[in-house]
Formats: C-alpha cells, structure tokens, sequence
C-alpha cells in the first residue's frame, strides 16, 4: 500500500479558484494521455505517486479520456481502491462530459439526460460517491444552456459534485452560463481552457478578461502546446514522440520552419532565465495570477519533476514579456 511522502505539501504552492475557498496546487495532474487501455498500469501508479508525493492535489479527468472512452477513469478508480483511497480527503477529482462518450443520441453535447448519466458512470468506474469539480466538456449549440446549467446545479444539489466547472467556453458564454448558475446558486468556480504561449485563444475570446471579471477561476491545459514548448523537438522529431505515434493531436505539419525558429528563440530566453523551455513556458501561463493552475501530462515520473519546477520562478520583467511576443509575432 503507498505511504505518501511526509514532505508532501512543502514545495508546492496552492492558489483559491477564483472567490470560492476551494484551493489548486498551481501545477495539476491530468490524465489525458497515458492512462488508457494501451498504458502500463504500474507506469500510471508511479505517475500518480510521484504528482502526490510533491503536492499535486488535483487529478482531473473526462468521461472519454482513453483510449478506449472510460477506460482512463477505469484506472485511476484501481489505483484509488488499491493505493491512494486513505488519501481521498486530501485529493481533488476532477471529471467532464461533453465530448462522444456512447451511441445514440443520449451519449453527447449537453442535454440533461447526457450530463447526469455520464457522471453516475464515471463515478461507477472510480468507485466514488462524488468528485470534487464536475464539468461540462464543451458548449451545446442546441441544447438551451439553461438545461445544461441546471444538469450541473443538479449534480451538486444530489451529492454527486462538490463544484462545478465549463470547459472550452468563450467569454460572452462564460458571462451567459455564470448568470444561470449564480441565480441557481450552484457553486461554479472554475474555467478549463487551452492556453500557452503559442496559444492565446482566451485572450481573442475573451474568457480571461470575463473569468478575471466574475473572479472566477482558470486551469490552463496544453500549456506546453502538446510538447512544442520543450526542448523535445529542438533537433528534429524523435522516433518515440508524439508525433510518430499518435498524430491526433500533434501533427509533423505542425512543424514548420517558422515554427521552430520560434521554439529555438524562446528556448534561449528560457536559457537567460535559469529555466528550461518547459519551465518558462509553464511560468508563463501563471505569471499573472489570472490563471489558477497549469494542467500538465506526463509519460515519465521525471517530466512531473521537471515542470513542478517553473513554479519556482513565475516573475517576468517587461523586457522578457515584450521579447516573447517579438518571438512569437515576427516568425509566425
């Protein structure tokens, strides 16, 4: 049985989401990739032991985190009965639906009957009685959002949530969802969305100025831009990276001349500033305490080592902030 290491919370910081009391280590674990089916068990304990054992508290999750759907879910429930359940007060589980999860027309988007179903599921197979965040996965363009909002108030009010969150919303249907939810007074706290240097999505949309606005909170995920923010790709494509192997989400396109000239320029400010790429692009994303938390994946125990790190240093001096958006806006 795993005996978490005493030292655990002492080098990790931990930020409120938004106005609630909630608190987020400011490097979360998600299990996205490399909990799947196709994964090594013992490899995904060694994983989670090594988050816990230096003070990630958060371990966040979706309904079709795979591969196959479900099966992500699946393994983390194994490793909390087998390992981790002693600690289950000290953890934050997070879940979604949203996205595909089965056949028919009850399997996705956002209608009510979707929602709640796929959250007593995904509680089957952790072996749960409730998870701490709740989210739905992705805005419903024809379910009314007032159904969907009212599938999420539901889950807090019957036990299954503790909070609940959106995913891969804007900001003008962050502002819509957070009225409903707040007459509803279901305790919403927090926004996950894509953002890294390479990505300002949030910035176009308008979500973090809305979340800053509502002083809601932000979890930022690919904030490494699937690994184009390392120094993995600085001497061409490894035979083993992502790329190679799963091009869903990384594709060789993705690497363009432009692109690399980028990634060569921000490695040797990385380099000015005592950091990796990696550390630097993970301080980046929390620099100015908008964004409550970085969501990090990992194949190796070692990379989570490796980016709890940049929280050591998260301060950018103007020059080095300008000095980024030269980089990024003269090679693009």
């Amino acid at each position: 049985m795993f005996q978490a290491s005493k030292e655990r919370y002492e080098s990790m910081d931990y930020f409120s989401c938004g106005n609630s009391g909630l608190k987020l280590p400011a490097v979360s674990f998600g299990l996205w990739h490399n909990f799947g089916d196709s994964a090594e068990y013992d490899n995904m304990k060694r994983l989670c032991f090594t988050a816990f054992d230096h003070g990630i508290t958060h371990f966040d999750l979706a309904n079709n985190y795979g591969p196959k759907n479900g099966s992500a879910e699946f393994h983390f429930g194994r490793i909390l009965r087998e390992e981790l359940g002693a600690y289950r007060d000290e953890l934050l589980i997070s879940t979604k639906a949203g996205y595909e999860m089965w056949d028919g027309p009850y399997g996705n988007w956002g209608s009510r009957k979707y929602l709640l179903a796929s959250l007593d599921q995904s509680l089957k197979r952790m072996g749960l009685d409730y998870v701490d965040i709740f989210y739905h996965h992705r805005m419903d363009p024809d379910t009314p959002l007032e159904e969907t909002m009212g599938a999420l108030a539901q889950a807090v009010t019957s036990g299954k949530a503790l909070y609940v969150g959106l995913s891969n919303y804007n900001g003008e249907q962050l502002e819509k969802a957070s009225a409903i939810l707040r007459d509803l007074h279901c305790p919403f706290i927090i926004n996950q969305n894509r953002y890294s240097i390479f990505d300002r999505t949030i910035e176009q949309n308008g979500l973090k100025e809305t979340a800053q606005m509502l002083n809601k909170g932000i979890i930022a995920f690919s904030p490494l831009a699937q690994g184009l923010l390392t120094d993995r790709y600085l001497h061409g494509i490894p035979s083993d990276s992502r790329v190679k192997t799963d091009g869903r989400f990384l594709k060789e396109s993705s690497l363009t001349p432009e692109r690399m000239e980028q990634i060569r320029q921000l490695n040797a400010l990385a380099k000015e500033r005592g950091q990796t790429l990696a550390e630097m692009a993970l301080a980046w994303v929390l620099r100015d305490s908008v964004v409550t938390s970085v969501l990090i994946g990992a194949s190796k125990p070692a990379q989570i080592l490796d980016n709890i790190r940049a929280t050591r240093n998260t301060s950018f001096c103007e020059e080095e902030l300008n000095k980024i958006e030269q980089i990024c806006n003269n090679n693009r």
